[in-house]
């Protein structure tokens, strides 16, 4: 994709997450972020709104001023907000969103080129309790596992900005030993999530199938508890090939 089709498509992917009746995110909530090449990204603004994200709204930054600050310690607020707007290829956009560094981290792994972020209500009805740690490591429906994959990333709560990148990176990197491949759902306890893919439709699709499977999820739990998959069963989805030829034809 050039740069004017990756645009295209965040924009598309914004306002889609941004449509309120999604209850995914409302008012200046969440973020999207889109992968150029291997030194830049378009990310939101800071301040604007997913359902009605403008060109003017999506800024490109460059990975090579962000990434070094994950391991930058003692930053103060003001290099921060210094190091985001420094990061900006056109130094009249606007200012990158608070969140900007975990995405570069993100969209730094390999297959990974778009990146959306919601407060989903279903979602975080969840991630406020005491199940998200079941709700991250356990699948209830196959479709689930298609679209999530097996298993979620969990961030227990941090501060958002660098420490949260931090908690993202260490989590995910710990993630990623484990199974060989990114995560395609993160979980954010006590905020919200953020859903990974190749293009922006596996965004779309791992965005809707968590919100699908919180809502079964909080609904099993009022009627006596979720009824797991094995792990068994799991395996058999993850790994079956009409499966697979499945996630190619829909491009997750």
């Amino acid at each position: 994709m050039d740069h004017q089709e990756t645009l295209e498509a965040i924009l598309e992917l914004s306002h889609f997450i941004g449509e309120e009746h999604r209850q995914l995110a409302i008012l200046g909530e969440g973020n999207t972020s889109a992968k150029l090449n291997d030194h830049t990204f378009l990310v939101k603004a800071s301040g604007s709104c997913l359902q009605t994200l403008s060109e003017e709204d999506v800024v490109a930054c460059q990975f090579s001023s962000l990434l070094p600050m994950l391991d930058a310690d003692g930053l103060s607020d003001q290099e921060i907000e210094e190091r985001l707007l420094a990061s900006r290829v056109d130094a009249a956009a606007k200012k990158p969103s608070v969140e900007t560094l975990f995405h570069a981290f993100l969209l730094s792994l390999p297959g990974i080129e778009f990146a959306g972020h919601a407060h989903s209500v279903a979602v975080n009805q969840i991630l406020c309790s005491p199940m998200a740690g079941e709700f991250a490591a356990k699948s209830l429906f196959p479709d689930q596992i298609v679209c999530c994959g097996a298993s979620s990333v969990l961030v227990p709560y941090t501060d958002p900005g660098v420490v949260l990148a931090r908690a993202i990176r260490d989590q995910t990197s710990r993630f990623m030993q484990r199974n060989g491949a990114p995560p395609r759902v993160i979980l954010l306890q006590n905020h919200g999530l953020i859903t990974l893919g190749r293009t922006a439709g596996a965004v779309k699709a791992a965005m809707l199938m968590a919100e699908k499977a919180a809502s079964i999820f909080v609904g099993a739990a009022a009627l006596g508890g979720p009824t797991y998959l094995s792990e068994e069963n799991v395996s058999r989805i993850a790994n079956r090939m009409d499966e697979h030829y499945r996630q190619r034809a829909l491009k997750l």
